[in-house]
């Protein structure tokens, strides 16, 4: 019995190393795995970072195309067909402009390639972009973005699309300095505002004098920073307010510069079919339908004028409306934008009488075409356009190259006044000027539109590579 017992209690103590033995390597089999497995989630985590990174770098150049995109415009006169290459035309001269060296622009006619541009070089950090039509009215941009070894590409789309110029919001916009002279008073029809002030006055730092009891009843803006307002006379003021407190409540130096609308006179010379030469007698009363005044005819209407539809004036020429005139349409010069001069005139003398026109008989199939060519009086690049008659109304938009007030001419324009000249536009006289642009929400005619691109975010997306 003795015997049996001992062997019984060797065998349970190699049972216990079998099954230590067993643990161990249980146990070290997890160990590795979870070793292997903590070194894979590192390295997975560490790709999702890289690829985060990757992403935000796409975003970062997203956000870099956007803002040079939004930089550049192109006429509205150029073709659909033809805005992509001016697109990347303008894009390439922005960034030479802005001494921007470190992105660039290629374009092979057919896509814009911005290539890699460096945003940490210690991480190989950097992004790429594409710009492609989907057709003449959209863009799309594809970014790509690098981190390390890793990319990320994401797609937005921009839209073509019409941009207001600002100029349009004020009463008043010149390049050149202004003068307010005697009894003018700039007012807004409805309020004050609509008889704002835009001034660039880069020529010159005096950009703005008012003397005598002359007023400006809304705000000013001058693009000069370091311009100076001029206020003589006890009732010399702005915004409601005279002296100091005129200037530094309602006077603000130094704004962005704002884009005048180009001008297109060209596009209403179709329109005027009938001539103006030296062998029409002017001195008469009479009625003038869709007319060309001829270069150097330099016409003077001393009689009671009524006009119709377009007067398109040539250049050169010196045309005054001496008597009455009666005018129902758009008066046009076809001058040149940088001429400042003031060799070209046109000059109203007399009391004018404005209909908008709109108002043409739509019997009268000559003026068909014309009648929704609205909220433009006259046109005149090149030309001084100046009125020292009297008037009820103007029925829309002033635009030349020096634009001038005096004696009593006064009342009411319905639109804005756009002096494109860099030279002193002078107000002087004894009467108000009521600036009424309430309910102009296009531009006015005559004016090409500027394109400009809109970034629409609806269209963001992930490219799966």
């Amino acid at each position: 019995m003795k015997t049996a017992v001992e062997t019984a209690r060797h065998e349970k103590k190699g049972t216990v190393l079998i099954v230590s033995l067993i643990f161990v390597i249980v146990l070290s089999s997890l160990a590795i795995s979870i070793a292997s497995m903590s070194g894979i989630n590192v390295q997975i985590a560490d790709n999702q970072c890289k690829i985060n990174r990757a992403r935000a770098c796409a975003e970062s150049g997203m956000e870099v195309v956007h803002f040079w995109l939004s930089r550049v415009s192109v006429s509205g006169i150029v073709s659909p067909y033809e805005r992509f290459s001016q697109i990347a035309f303008a894009l390439q001269q922005e960034l030479i402009n802005k001494d921007i060296t470190n992105v660039t622009v290629s374009y092979d006619g057919s896509t814009i390639t911005i290539p890699s541009v460096t945003v940490d070089s210690a991480n190989s950090c950097g992004f790429s972009a594409t710009i492609t039509p989907v057709d003449t009215e959209t863009l799309r941009i594809d970014v790509t973005g690098l981190y390390d070894s890793i990319t990320s590409t994401i797609s937005s789309q921009f839209y073509f699309c019409e941009r207001g110029h600002n100029v349009f919001d004020f009463g008043v916009a010149t390049k050149g300095p202004l003068s307010l002279s005697g009894n003018i008073d700039l007012e807004g029809y409805n309020v004050s505002v609509e008889a704002s002030v835009y001034i660039e006055s880069e020529s010159s730092n005096l950009a703005l004098s008012i003397t005598g009891n002359s007023q400006i009843a809304g705000d000013v803006c001058i693009v000069n920073s370091i311009a100076t307002v001029d206020l003589q006379g006890g009732q010399a003021g702005i915004g409601g307010e005279t002296g100091q407190d005129a200037i530094d409540n309602h006077v603000d130096f130094g704004v962005p510069p704002s884009e005048f609308p180009e001008p297109n006179p060209g596009q209403f010379e179709s329109f005027a079919t009938n001539i103006i030469d030296a062998n029409t007698d002017t001195s008469s009363d009479a009625t003038y339908e869709n007319v060309k005044v001829l270069a150097n005819t330099n016409p003077t209407f001393s009689g009671q004028v009524t006009l119709k539809g377009i007067v398109y004036v040539e250049t050169p020429n010196v045309v005054d409306f001496a008597g009455g005139a009666n005018i129902t349409g758009i008066i046009v010069g076809d001058g040149d934008l940088s001429d400042n001069s003031g060799e070209n005139k046109i000059t109203f003398t007399g009391n004018v009488a404005s209909y908008p026109i709109s108002e043409l008989p739509e019997s009268e199939t000559q003026f068909d075409g014309l009648r929704d060519q609205t909220g433009t009086f006259v046109i005149a690049p090149g030309f001084h356009v100046s009125f020292g008659g009297s008037f009820d109304t103007l029925s829309g938009a002033i635009a030349a190259n020096g634009i001038e007030f005096f004696g009593n001419a006064g009342g009411t324009i319905n639109g804005s006044i756009i002096n494109y000249s860099g030279e002193q536009m002078i107000l002087s006289g004894n009467s108000d000027l009521f600036f009424n642009r309430s309910g102009i929400e296009e531009a006015p005619a005559g004016f090409v539109p500027e394109i400009v691109l809109e970034y629409n975010p609806a269209t963001y997306s992930e490219i799966a590579l």
